[in-house]
């Protein structure tokens, strides 16, 4: 590539097909560097982040570094959060196979993050403790960003064009119908809280325990059918770069997600965190949480992610047409983004099956499988496949999809309500 070639790349975004283009033909793409900032105001001191980005798929390799940044929102106490922001990288990561490419490791990197969650959550609930967590994980590896998240913390993407795309989903029972659909076909009961004279107030809860997510970490005083399984969606960004902005709901129960990226666009990435944060006070003052981690995803040659260019307003269409609804929006938004942000895996189902796969299970021919779940070598004997279902025996049907574990395999039971399951905690 010539110095006239190598000129125009850093002065002017390349559309996302010519840059799949040039890898196709194997030339080189330079990674971005990250800028990021993290602001936050405590009401009940249960919000936890964690920022690292010196992780390396290769040991003491520097060039396979990639960057994790997380929410932990706790509720019923610190201790799953504090747990999980300790733990879950490495139960992630543990997942994934060694000595594979990095395409190799982009494309496992889903179903790990599905593992780690749950391996982690099983974990947790050996302590015997009943606090609880959302997550809102992000692994950042070039331009690719892969996000996993259970709760109702958020993770947006602000791209060049002024387009803001989702990459979780919010498991709030009020507004995700699908997740009550579940809950109550696993056996839990939905509904408000009942006060005197029968009036019920409040958001929809999941009872017993009264919590009002369909997907965490920890809760060991709520039915299994409140699921740590993450939603997860892995886009590829083009070189123009990118501002990911991860927030606790602290932040979204007072801002949209168009209103927090407007907010801090055209600021540095510290700076911008600190005004979100100050823009959800403004908004609803200091009723929960608030946490904000901003990051930058910047094509290199540029000191800071280049401003997003203005549009102005058509007065005519506005009159005519109104305020565009809430669905209309993020159906606009998502074909505005194409050009801009390839995605690449997207999967958001409770049943650990249809995340884990139908590959066949390690060492097969060994006598040894591995768990896909908390990663222990085992004999078949005393596991299942994931497919198997509970009345089939590894020596009387063929193995199916990813070898469980006993006791994962009747963590996956009791996620799906297969075995009844009585909220128990161990003192």
């Amino acid at each position: 590539m010539s110095q006239i070639e190598v000129s125009a790349m850093k002065s002017s975004p390349i559309p996302l097909a010519t840059l799949i283009g040039q890898e196709l033909r194997g030339e080189e793409v330079e990674k971005p560097y990250l800028k990021y900032g993290q602001a936050g105001l405590a009401k009940k001191g249960e919000d936890y982040f964690l920022i690292k980005t010196d992780c390396q798929r290769i040991h003491s390799d520097p060039s396979t570094t990639f960057s994790v940044f997380a929410i932990f929102d706790g509720h019923n106490g610190i201790s799953a959060a504090i747990f999980t922001k300790e733990n879950l990288l490495a139960n992630v990561l543990s997942a994934i196979p060694q000595g594979i490419s990095r395409d190799e490791w982009l494309l496992a990197l889903p179903r790990a993050l599905v593992a780690g969650f749950v391996k982690t959550d099983i974990e947790f609930q050996q302590k015997g403790e009943t606090s609880g967590t959302t997550v809102t994980f992000v692994v950042i590896d070039g331009w690719t960003v892969t996000a996993a998240s259970v709760g109702d913390s958020r993770c947006i993407l602000d791209t060049q064009g002024g387009v803001v795309s989702l990459l979780t989903v919010d498991h709030r029972l009020e507004e995700n119908e699908e997740e009550r659909e579940r809950v109550t076909a696993s056996g839990g009961e939905v509904g408000r809280l009942n006060v005197f004279g029968g009036n019920e107030v409040g958001p929809l809860r999941c009872w017993p325990g009264g919590l009002c997510l369909s997907r965490s970490i920890g809760d060991t005083d709520v039915g299994e059918y409140i699921v740590p399984i993450p939603h997860v969606k892995q886009v590829k960004l083009s070189n123009a770069g990118g501002r990911l902005i991860i927030a606790s709901d602290g932040i979204w129960d007072a801002l949209s997600s168009d209103m927090a990226a407007k907010s801090c666009r055209g600021l540095p990435a510290e700076l911008a965190a600190k005004m979100v944060v100050k823009e959800a006070l403004r908004s609803r003052g200091l009723k929960d949480d608030t946490t904000c981690v901003v990051v930058d995803i910047i094509p290199s040659g540029h000191p800071v992610l280049p401003p997003t260019p203005m549009k102005k307003p058509n007065m005519l269409a506005s009159l005519i047409f109104g305020k565009k609804s809430q669905n209309s929006v993020n159906k606009t938004n998502k074909l505005s983004a194409i050009g801009v942000v390839e995605e690449l895996f997207e999967e958001g189902s409770a049943m650990l099956d249809e995340r884990l796969g139908k590959d066949s299970p390690v060492d097969a021919n060994s006598g040894i499988f591995r768990c896909a779940v908390c990663q222990v070598d085992q004999p078949p004997v005393e596991g299942l496949s994931v497919n198997s279902g509970p009345f089939f025996s590894p020596a009387s049907k063929p193995w199916e999809g990813p070898f469980l574990c006993a006791k994962c395999q009747t963590k996956k039971d009791a996620m799906e309500g297969k075995r009844l399951t009585r909220p128990t905690v161990v003192l």
